[in-house]
C-alpha cells in the first residue's frame, strides 16, 4: 500500500481530527500522555513548525471530510553543535497498523529531515530522532527495520502526594527562595541554558521557544514554580511546574508536572534542587494535586535521578529515543 502520494499537509482545521487520532493511539500505546484539541492547536501554531512543508496526514477516503488515520511531523533544530538532530513525531491509528504505513511515514520523515539538513546544516552530520515507550514492541521493530537504534532512555516517574506535607528544607546559605515572577523570566531562561549546557542534545533555548513552550505555555503554573536567587539577585536555581489539563481529564486526578528543574554549575552540590522540589511538592499537595510527575534522562549527568528517588519518586514508564544517521 503506497501512501506517500496520499499524504497531505496538515492545517489548523485538522486540530480536532488529530486530537481524536492521538487519543485512539494512546488507548493502545499507553504512554501516559494525553492531548486535547487546545493542546493540538498549540502544536500546530508553533512558530517553529512549517505546517505546509513539515507536517502531513493520511485520511481515510478522499477530501477534507475523511477521518485522519496517520500523521507525521519533522522538527528542525534551531541551533546545532556537532550534529544536527531532527525530531520526528508520528502515529498510525491502531486499526490501520500492519499495512506498511508506519514504514512509509518514517521514510517521509527521513527524506524531509535530509532535505532540511542539506539546505541549512550541510556542514555537520545529521540524525533523525523518534521517541516512544519501551513497551511499544511495534515501534521498536519498526525502528529497527528502518535502521534506527536506541540512543537514550528516559524514566517517567511519579510521586503520590497523599502522604501529606514534607519537612521544609533549609535554603542554601547565601540564597533566598522566592515565588516565580515574570520579572525574572529572562534571567530564568539564561539560568536554564547554563544549567543544561552539559546535557545531551541541549543547544540552548531561544526566546521564541521559551515563550511558546515554557513560561508562555497554557500548562505553566507560576504558583507552583519557584526560584533561588543569589545575593546579587541572579537566578541560581529554578523549578518550573506545569499542569496538563488533558491528562487530568483522562485520569480523573490532577498532577503537578516538574517541567524544568536546574541549578547553575556554581551553585550545585548545596541542596538547591532539594529545597525547590520540597517547596513545590508541598505547595502542590496543599492545592489539592494528587501526584507529581516528571521525566528524567537515565544518564543525567547531575545526579538528578538519585535525588528524585530519595524524594519518593518511583519509575512508572520508560521511554526510548531511537536515532538514525541521515544519508
Amino acid at each position: 500500500m503506497d501512501v506517500t502520494r496520499s499524504l497531505r499537509p496538515l492545517t489548523m482545521a485538522d486540530a480536532q481530527a488529530l486530537a481524536v487520532l492521538r487519543e485512539a493511539v494512546e488507548r493502545t500505546d499507553r504512554t501516559g500522555m494525553h492531548a486535547d484539541e487546545a493542546d493540538i492547536l498549540d502544536e500546530l501554531t508553533d512558530p517553529k513548525l512549517d505546517l505546509a512543508r513539515n507536517a502531513v496526514g493520511l485520511r481515510q477516503g478522499e477530501g477534507a471530510g475523511g477521518r485522519l488515520v496517520a500523521y507525521a511531523m519533522v522538527y528542525e533544530p534551531d541551533h546545532v553543535r556537532e550534529i544536527a538532530r531532527f525530531t520526528g513525531a508520528a502515529a498510525v491509528h491502531p486499526a490501520w497498523r500492519h499495512r506498511g504505513i508506519g514504514t512509509q511515514l518514517l521514510a517521509w520523515m527521513r527524506a524531509r529531515a535530509g532535505a532540511l539538513r542539506a539546505e541549512r546544516h550541510a556542514r555537520v552530520p545529521g540524525e533523525l530522532l523518534i521517541d516512544g515507550a519501551d513497551t511499544n514492541e511495534g515501534l521498536a521493530a519498526l525502528a529497527a527495520g528502518a535502521g534506527f537504534a536506541p540512543c537514550r532512555h528516559w524514566f517517567g516517574m511519579a510521586n503520590e502526594l497523599r502522604y501529606g506535607p514534607r519537612t521544609a528544607q533549609p535554603v542554601p546559605s547565601g540564597l533566598r527562595l522566592v515565588p516565580f515572577d515574570e520579572t525574572y523570566d529572562e534571567a530564568t531562561r539564561t539560568a536554564h541554558n547554563e544549567a543544561f549546557r552539559d546535557h545531551w542534545n541541549h543547544t540552548g533555548m531561544d526566546r521564541t521557544d521559551w515563550d511558546t513552550w515554557i513560561t508562555g505555555a497554557r500548562s505553566f503554573r507560576p504558583g507552583l514554580s519557584a526560584l533561588l536567587l543569589d545575593a546579587e539577585g541572579q537566578v541560581a536555581a529554578y523549578l518550573l511546574a506545569d499542569e496538563y489539563v488533558a491528562d487530568g481529564a483522562a485520569t480523573g486526578r490532577r498532577s503537578c508536572t516538574i517541567g524544568h528543574l536546574g541549578t547553575r554549575p556554581a551553585h550545585r552540590g548545596r541542596g538547591a534542587a532539594h529545597t525547590l522540589l520540597t517547596h513545590t511538592l508541598t505547595e502542590a499537595a496543599r492545592r489539592g494535586y494528587a501526584r507529581a510527575e516528571l521525566v528524567v534522562d537515565t544518564a543525567n549527568p547531575t545526579g538528578a535521578l538519585g535525588l528524585y528517588e530519595r524524594m519518593g519518586f518511583a519509575v512508572e514508564r520508560t521511554y526510548v529515543t531511537y536515532a538514525r544517521a541521515l544519508d
